[in-house]
């Protein structure tokens, strides 16, 4: 028996030859697969610190540029600002000084104002006011006559009454009064007031 299945040695290595050709070919998938893993990997970092990041990136900014908004050109006025030829000044003097309602009454037509009544302040505000004057009207008023004759007094206090009538609004003349604010400076800050404000509407130059 022994030498009839002896093998010989030109057949020995014929049966050696399949098993590193089998681990030769898993070495070789293996390789590839681990190539390929980190290829991928690679790519996806490149992705990330390239193309889509800078996609990501640019989202937030254009997002956030499309809600922020900024003052125009196209603009509006602020409100119904009447002009002083529409508005009624009375003029009262609350001070010892005589004739300062009057003088102060004919400046205010000048600059453009109607003039109603013009003489002493009564007993609530004789000698009472302690300041260079009180502009008073009605509530209505408020943001509408009084800024513009205040641009001609500045520092007067506002003042309004919610049961007064009428659109005529008084100057009351204190004791701290010396003369109307400059007509440059009244004139300035009358424009200003006037003026038309910005509006907020989105810009597009910051989605650049």
């Amino acid at each position: 028996m022994g030498g009839q299945y002896r093998i010989t040695g030109d057949k020995y290595p014929r049966m050696r030859r399949p098993r590193r050709r089998g681990r030769l070919v898993l070495m070789v998938v293996a390789s590839v697969a681990v190539l390929g893993v980190g290829g991928w990997g690679t790519l996806q970092l490149i992705d990330v610190f390239t193309g889509g990041g800078k996609q990501a990136s640019a989202a937030g900014p254009k997002a956030d540029c499309a809600s922020k908004v900024s003052p125009s050109a196209s603009t509006t006025a602020t409100a119904a600002v009447p002009k002083p030829a529409q508005i009624t000044v009375n003029v009262y003097n609350a001070t010892p000084r005589s004739g300062l309602a009057k003088s102060t009454a004919d400046e205010l037509k000048k600059r453009g104002f109607k003039i109603g009544d013009v003489g002493n302040a009564t007993a609530q505000f004789d000698k009472k006011v302690k300041g260079t004057g009180i502009l008073l009207g009605p509530a209505a008023s408020l943001d509408t006559s009084l800024p513009v004759l205040a641009t001609q007094l500045t520092g007067a206090e506002r003042r309004t009454e919610a049961t007064r009538k009428g659109n005529a609004v008084d100057l009351i003349i204190g004791t701290a009064f010396k003369d109307l604010t400059a007509k440059a400076a009244a004139d300035k800050a009358l424009a200003a007031l006037s003026g038309p404000a910005p509006t907020a509407s989105a810009s597009p130059k910051a989605c650049s």
